[in-house]
């Protein structure tokens, strides 16, 4: 099934660019590309597309305008995802995106998009109500966050944290297995007690439980130690 999508981004040259990318996909359907919110909004009503990839920042005021309409997005049209593209690998922008629910929600650093399968494969996932976390700002955010004395992440063994790092990018099981040359029973096992150090248990699914641990893991941190590999 064809995915139709809708391109914001500002920069002409970008703009174009990113659309020249996805029309060699064939199962994605580039239906409009804009240059800022307004048009954005319009054509979202207009076209009602599957998915909206949009840059962070874009006209009038150039701060967090891709966030806002995602947030926006969530209460007019919760079915439509959105990914977000973004310079900054601070983890407050991934925070806040995710801070409504990760479902249908990707945030990449804008070095994504000149790999195809990494930005497709972000594309895909959000249709599918799934979530992705660019590698780069959940490693260094899973980082920070271990070396806390007040984050449940000093629980977490090396191990664990790798595979909190893979989930966290929208990995299933068998690809984090893959990444990690572990059995799938390995992974599973890791995961169960992941959840249960960091108190998610009894989340109700697996998008909830990643949104839950990147915004736990934002949480301002104490003083500094050097973790001990359980």
């Amino acid at each position: 099934m064809t995915i139709r999508v809708v391109l914001a981004e500002d920069n002409l040259l970008v703009r174009e660019g990113v659309r020249q990318l996805l029309a060699t996909d064939c199962s994605i359907d580039v239906v409009a590309a804009v240059g800022d919110v307004d048009e954005l909004r319009d054509v979202c009503e207009r076209e009602r597309p599957a998915v909206v990839v949009t840059d962070i920042r874009m006209p009038p005021t150039h701060n967090d305008e891709g966030i806002q309409f995602a947030t926006e997005l969530r209460t007019r049209h919760p079915e439509i995802g959105v990914v977000v593209l973004s310079q900054y690998s601070d983890p407050s922008y991934a925070i806040a995106l995710l801070d409504d629910g990760s479902d249908g929600r990707a945030y990449l650093l804008k070095e994504r998009i000149h790999n195809r399968a990494e930005l497709t494969g972000a594309i895909r996932a959000v249709a599918a109500g799934g979530s992705v976390v660019d590698s780069g700002v959940v490693v260094g955010l899973v980082h920070a966050r271990s070396e806390s004395d007040h984050s449940p992440l000093k629980e977490l063994t090396v191990r664990e944290r790798e595979v909190l790092s893979e989930i966290a990018q929208g990995k299933s099981n068998m690809a984090i297995a893959d990444s990690l040359f572990l059995t799938k029973r390995a992974v599973e096992k890791h995961i169960n007690a992941i959840f249960l150090k960091l108190g998610l248990a009894n989340a109700e699914d697996v998008s909830k439980r990643v949104a839950a641990a990147l915004m736990l893991l934002a949480e301002p941190g104490g003083t500094q130690h050097t973790p001990t590999p359980h």
